[in-house]
């Protein structure tokens, strides 16, 4: 009954984490801002962390069941 729940709740954190990381990646190699405002450096490692950090308990979710 509760495997329902968590492949949904893997799959949103492992797609999240996986479309961060492919736009962070994106702007970062055409040598556009990730974020406004911000240091180019602080924003892409922000972003990369918080990426990785979704993916990985989207992965953490999936071994779970």
């Amino acid at each position: 009954m509760e495997s329902g729940p968590a492949i949904f709740a893997a799959m949103v954190f492992a797609l999240f984490g996986a479309g961060l990381l492919a736009w962070t990646g994106t702007r970062l190699r055409r040598r556009e801002p990730v974020a406004d405002g911000v240091s180019r450096v602080a924003s892409a490692t922000l972003a990369s962390v918080a990426g990785t950090v979704a993916l990985a308990l989207g992965v953490y979710c999936l071994t779970r069941l």
